[in-house]
């Protein structure tokens, strides 16, 4: 099992969001995703959080939340437990991405880009402002066949959201 963080920095009705494109043997290669990354040794989230986002943006996060935790299981990937957050606070400017190009896009936009539907039911809870949430998400491949939130079986089809 890996613990690991994602960001969705927010400005205005804007994100920031990653097209994953520079890193080769990418589980997200060509998706859309926030900034973050794997826990380094002793650190706590907020630390993973706040060194991932630095690295990957440039940026230095001033305010942000603590969404929930979502847990990723697949047939193919190890187990992952993904600290969520949204931060609405930063300084600095944003600066190049070893792992893939960065832009603002409209909230409104995330679900046509390319993203995982598991994704797009967090975000879903992210814009009902959902108090904080465990989400498991298990793939089969690229395919998602179950979702559980805070303990019970949900629809994974987005429509039903």
């Amino acid at each position: 099992m890996k613990n690991t963080t994602l960001c969705y920095i927010e400005q205005e009705d804007d994100y920031l969001m990653m097209h994953r494109v520079k890193k080769k043997n990418d589980v997200n290669q060509d998706k859309w995703v926030g900034a973050g990354g794997k826990f380094e040794a002793d650190e706590s989230p907020e630390e993973c959080l706040l060194r991932e986002v630095y690295e990957e943006t440039g940026l230095t996060l001033t305010s942000w939340k603590y969404r929930g935790i979502v847990t990723f299981v697949s047939d193919k990937w190890e187990t992952e437990y993904m600290h969520l957050y949204t931060a609405d606070g930063f300084e600095g400017e944003i600066g190049e991405c070893r792992e893939g190009t960065l832009e603002w896009l409209p909230k409104s936009a995330v679900y046509d880009l390319p993203i995982w539907v598991g994704d797009k039911i967090f975000f879903r809870l992210i814009e009902q402002d959902r108090p904080f949430f465990s989400l498991k998400l298990r793939y089969e491949g690229e395919t998602l066949v179950y979702a559980a939130l805070d303990g019970k079986e949900v629809s994974h089809d987005l429509k039903d959201w």
